[in-house]
């Protein structure tokens, strides 16, 4: 990654902080992860209605539930008919003394366990996937409610053009999970460091509404930022005129 670029990139969005729809766009995510930190308890005795009440909107289900897409439907199930087993998939995604690439492919690996038993019980079911696996969304999902300051949310092809406008000589044509963990910490450093951006991100948050503390989502609405379509961003052209 360029450090111009990514200056250059910062300062587009701090400018967009201060537009009316930046009051709008994807502020929901944070009160989302408000409802999962104060309802998340990994010793529930009631498991599967401690995973719904911790996974809820005021405003929208498109975190986990979209058409062909229903992750929380399905880790209901699953949860309902192995919730010690559920529970003990939580508990080893969460332990942050083991390797995050190993936790989530586990993670994976446990849910295609599950969903095959699953099958096997509903042989009448049309329910064929449990939707964790292909973007790995609902896991970091998982991992950025649990962990505000730690994680944030993960979208392989806003990633991949995230690093193409900053310039980054390597794109992954894979799910990489530990670098994007990597570049995302490297660019909240830089934030961190670039004036105002995140007091006017916090100016957007509403005290009791949307989760306050320290958050990495505020990396995930400034890559769909700059990487999503229809954007409006300003792209990055160097002194010899080139993008």
């Amino acid at each position: 990654m360029q450090l111009k670029r990514i200056q250059h990139y910062l300062r587009q969005y701090r400018k967009y902080l201060s537009t009316p729809r930046a009051q709008e766009q994807r502020l929901y995510i944070w009160e989302s992860q408000r409802i999962f930190q104060e309802n998340w308890d990994m010793d529930a005795e009631d498991w599967p209605a401690m995973y719904d009440s911790a996974l809820q909107n005021s405003h929208t289900k498109r975190l986990w539930k979209g058409q062909a897409y229903e992750p929380k439907r399905m880790m209901l199930e699953l949860a309902r008919m192995q919730p010690d087993f559920v529970r003990h998939m939580f508990f080893d995604l969460f332990n942050e003394e083991k390797s995050l690439e190993g936790r989530v492919g586990r993670f994976v690996y446990y849910c295609d366990m599950l969903l095959q038993e699953y099958k096997d019980s509903h042989p009448r079911s049309i329910d064929n996937n449990h939707y964790h696996d292909d973007d790995y969304h609902m896991v970091s999902l998982y991992l950025a409610f649990r962990y505000p300051d730690l994680y944030t949310l993960y979208e392989p092809a806003g990633f991949r053009l995230l690093l193409e406008k900053l310039g980054s000589g390597d794109i992954p044509k894979a799910n990489d999970m530990e670098r994007f963990a990597k570049v995302m910490h490297t660019l909240y450093k830089f934030m961190r460091k670039e004036e105002g951006i995140l007091e006017l991100h916090r100016r957007r948050l509403m005290e009791g509404f949307h989760y306050t503390g320290d958050s990495l989502l505020v990396l995930y609405d400034f890559y769909q930022f700059i990487a999503g379509p229809a954007s409006g961003v300003e792209a990055y052209v160097d002194d010899r005129g080139r993008r």
